[in-house]
């Protein structure tokens, strides 16, 4: 596959590295507006085969989808926080025909973890002794806060339990609130942390991303499978084997 890579910093070259691996070629690396100007995509779209990996910023990624919108290339999107864009960006990917593939974390695992909040926010309604918060610690390199995936995976508790109807960064007073604490330690990949928390005991699930060459291979994995699809795809997508309804 000719993969493009937009935003080649640190998750860029490793994504360069996982692909190279798999026997891509690296055809593009887009680092700023004017690198679009750079190459001939349209013959690399009439050769086909080709798709974008965007692992750039919050400031540039809506810029560089639709840039790959306007030239029919197909896009795996792994930067977070520009969330307010979402959904016009997948309506227009939708009216437009063209090929999106977003996830706020690319690692199976994390993807499991996921399940397993799940499965614990139902379980947990019928025990309102108990309330949930969250934690996640990133590297202090990390702009956004709380990160893309501590987002999904409250998003997920508050769809399926009763006792919290929103989240915020930071404590609250407020029952209904879910908070979310978040830490920027060293190089620390991820950690994602959901506690349930009685006057009497606690319950704790975690994930721990111990490199983050797993998300870049999770996203050469997911642009393999965008190949001659349309539409706007997400990890449960791609992952459908292991997404039997709870």
């Amino acid at each position: 596959m000719n993969i493009i890579i937009s935003g080649y910093g640190k998750m860029g070259k490793m994504v360069e590295t996982e692909a190279l691996k798999a026997g891509d070629s690296i055809v593009a690396k887009i680092d700023s507006k004017e690198d679009w100007a750079k190459y001939d995509f349209e013959a690399m779209v009439i050769q086909g085969n080709v798709a974008a990996i965007d692992f750039s910023t919050p400031q540039s990624v809506v810029a560089n989808i639709e840039e790959c919108f306007k030239r029919n290339i197909p896009i795996v999107v792994g930067t977070t926080g520009w969330y307010d864009e979402k959904e016009r960006l997948q309506e227009l990917c939708q009216s437009k025909n063209q090929s999106m593939f977003w996830a706020s974390n690319f690692s199976i695992g994390v993807f499991l973890f996921n399940k397993m909040n799940i499965w614990l926010a139902k379980l947990m309604n019928s025990y309102s002794q108990y309330s949930p918060s969250m934690s996640e610690t990133h590297h202090v390199h990390k702009i956004d806060a709380p990160s893309g995936t501590a987002i999904t995976l409250a998003e997920n508790l508050i769809a399926n339990y009763d006792g919290k109807t929103k989240w915020q960064l930071g404590e609250s007073s407020d029952k209904d609130t879910l908070c979310i604490n978040a830490i920027r330690q060293g190089e620390v990949c991820g950690i994602h942390e959901i506690k349930y928390e009685s006057p009497f005991d606690e319950i704790t699930i975690r994930h721990e991303a111990k490199t983050r060459a797993g998300f870049a291979l999770g996203a050469v994995i997911a642009a393999h499978w965008l190949s001659n699809k349309k539409g706007f795809f997400t990890m449960s997508d791609m992952l459908d084997q292991v997404s039997e309804t709870i």
